[in-house]
């Protein structure tokens, strides 16, 4: 009863953050597989884990966790109480595996893909990072200039008597404005932050944000493999499972997290439910192959033909890993000349007004 109580208490705990990341996840997986090789009791596992566990929201969740395995519920229907921090695949997998007494053997798979899904996400994430610290010093050097050397030369024309040039009038007026509504922009810029991260979790954010991605050529290849590689990664899973094909690509459509997948997916799936062949449901629905490009539809195709769908898939996901890194860095080699086109620019309209000004005072001058 004690125990039960003191559950309560810290459930009922304020947490900001209620999400679990790739790290405690796939750590969380990998400990428990572990600890259960070792011959530990799962709630006992668990509890040892709970206290290597750094998020709060997390801990809470294991608590419950714990709670519904100590009433006798597998550790699979136990997972399905708790949808907010264990995916249907996650789960399906864990299922399957429980009945023959394998679960330290999917728990360790598991762990192993996530692991790979965290070290393909932080590559990205890494790459973007140069592009972002480049354009940010550039919005620096240009508030720099704007705020703070305009302003000690604009006394030279204000005393002139002259008609400035219509670039130099430009940089004095965005100059004067980014002067006077210092707190305005920073209080916009705020407001833009904030919309968009409230924007991003909604539906219709998550459809017109990937709808833009998928319109940038560049970033389009990059967000498109980066999706068939985790589509061929969980494939590949839940096939190791011995998870139905029909069962498997349904869980695979919901772990996509891609709206415009899910649409593929859920017309691949209505074709394959009624014995038609993946590949040619892919074929009919992308005639264009934009979202399953040829290759690998023809990867595909070899297990349609040879029945050995998990090699194929690992050997599909390797490859679009790689094809992710060659996006990453053809994004990169354009950002930089892209970086330096725009500070050109700048630079010249800075020179081009200033000097023209100087030109036209010396000659007043003269």
């Amino acid at each position: 009863m004690e125990n039960t109580n003191t559950i309560e208490n810290k459930s009922s705990d304020i947490i900001l953050f209620k999400k679990v990341g790739l790290i405690d996840k796939y750590n969380f997986y990998e400990y428990i597989s572990v600890m259960l090789d070792w011959g530990v009791w799962v709630t006992e596992s668990l509890e040892s884990v709970n206290s290597k566990i750094s998020s709060p929201f997390f801990k809470a969740k294991i608590r419950e966790l714990i709670t519904y395995i100590s009433s006798w519920d597998s550790f699979s229907k136990s997972m399905r109480k708790i949808p907010s921090v264990f995916q249907s695949s996650e789960i399906s997998i864990i299922e399957s595996w429980e009945s023959t007494g394998q679960l330290s053997s999917s728990l360790m798979k598991l762990s192993e893909d996530l692991k790979k899904i965290y070290e393909l996400t932080n590559k990205i994430k890494g790459a973007l990072t140069y592009p972002l610290i480049i354009f940010l010093f550039l919005f620096l050097a240009l508030w720099i200039v704007l705020t703070y050397v305009i302003p000690t030369i604009k006394p030279l024309f204000a005393d002139a008597g002259v008609e400035l040039p219509l670039a130099t009038k430009a940089l004095l007026a965005t100059s004067d404005f980014m002067i006077n509504n210092v707190w305005f922009i920073f209080l916009f810029i705020a407001t833009v932050i904030v919309f968009f991260i409230w924007y991003k979790n909604t539906k219709s954010g998550k459809i017109a944000i990937e709808t833009f991605l998928f319109s940038i050529p560049l970033i389009w290849k990059i967000y498109r493999n980066y999706i068939l590689a985790n589509i061929a990664s969980n494939l590949a899973t839940l096939i190791w499972s011995w998870i139905n094909i029909v069962k498997a690509l349904t869980l695979v459509w919901k772990a996509t997290n891609s709206f415009i997948y899910m649409d593929l997916f859920s017309e691949i799936i209505t074709k394959v439910s009624k014995w038609g062949w993946i590949v040619k449901s892919m074929e009919e629905v992308d005639p264009e192959k934009e979202f399953f490009p040829s290759d690998y539809l023809q990867m595909l195709s070899v297990w349609e033909r040879t029945a050995n769908l998990e090699s194929i898939c690992l050997k599909m996901n390797k490859q679009y890993e790689k094809e992710v890194d060659y996006s990453l860095a053809r994004l990169t080699k354009w950002i930089e000349p892209l970086a330096i086109l725009f500070a050109w620019v700048f630079v010249l309209w800075f020179a081009f007004a200033i000097f023209w000004a100087i030109l036209k005072v010396t000659q007043t001058v003269s």
